[in-house]
């Protein structure tokens, strides 16, 4: 029993040293006091309210020029990963692209057969044009390029724009003197019902977050049973937009593995028991056989 013990015990550390530290943006409200920042940064944050529900019938246009609605992504009961960004930023929203796009390379799920990605600028003054540019090179960085239905880039007016953003309180304002926006960075996973599931903070997102956001996203439709195990064990927390290992479930798992490897134990015991006992039955009338023939 007490190596049973030692081993759930190592498991339950192994597991929680995956969960490394990183550095991550925060919301605004984890920060300085408002009264301390620069006024550009005063109203800005991203702070998604977990099962929000998105308003799907926002339209927009990809990034061929045609019009479409949020909706359109959700109608194969998909996971959606969904970010705001502009296409015109000089620097943010480039690692906001290249972090999202890196992350699911490191996945074996694809878009389009597993789950959408959805960029949205939050600039109403770009166009498609810029939307297909950015889509090429996420695309070129993918380097998927049968995955090429499920990568979306729309642009879009204020309106929508303002009600979509609002929906996940991603706050940004604009910077005129400079023609720039100070905005947060992260992204968004949505339930195949426009619902946020999970988020995370940053530009670098951790892979093992990334798939178990997606497993946790599409109520299991995708993913392994390793994938299904791991989510049990791990525990997602909106305060950090992390997963981290739930060392009571560890423990729990290791205490139902420990009586099934019991109950295992005493079954092939007894099986052998009735074996050995059938043989010896079976010798004695083998052994009076040959002596009547004899």
């Amino acid at each position: 029993m007490k190596e049973v013990h030692h081993i759930v015990a190592t498991a339950a550390l192994l597991l929680a040293a995956g969960t490394t530290l990183r550095a991550q943006s925060v919301p605004a409200s984890a920060g300085p006091a408002a009264s301390a920042m620069p006024a550009v940064l005063q109203n800005v944050g991203f702070e998604p309210p977990l099962n929000g529900q998105m308003p799907l019938d926002l339209p927009f246009r990809d990034q061929t020029g045609r019009s479409v609605q949020l909706r359109d992504y959700f109608q194969q009961q998909k996971p959606v990963v969904l970010a705001f960004v502009y296409y015109g930023c000089p620097m943010l929203c480039d690692q906001v692209e290249q972090g999202v796009v890196g992350v699911l390379r490191m996945l074996s799920f694809n878009p389009s057969r597993d789950y959408e990605v959805v960029f949205v600028s939050f600039d109403s003054r770009e166009t498609p044009e810029m939307a297909a540019e950015k889509k090429k090179k996420a695309l070129a960085h993918f380097r998927r390029p049968e995955t090429d239905s499920g990568w979306h880039f729309l642009t879009g007016s204020k309106e929508s724009i303002e009600a979509a953003t609002k929906a996940a309180n991603f706050r940004f304002s604009f910077d005129a003197k400079n023609n720039l926006f100070s905005h947060a960075s992260g992204v968004m996973i949505l339930t195949p019902d426009g619902r946020i599931s999970r988020y995370f903070y940053g530009v670098e997102f951790p892979g093992r977050d990334m798939r178990l956001g997606l497993v946790d996203a599409s109520a299991g439709k995708i993913g392994s049973p390793i994938d299904h195990v791991l989510l049990f064990c791990y525990h997602y927390d909106p305060s950090t937009a992390r997963y981290s290992a739930s060392i009571l479930k560890i423990i729990r798992l290791g205490g139902v593995l420990t009586i099934l490897c019991i109950v295992g134990g005493i079954l092939i015991t007894r099986r052998r028991e009735s074996l050995a006992a059938a043989r010896n039955l079976r010798q004695p009338l083998a052994g009076g056989l040959e002596r009547g023939a004899h």
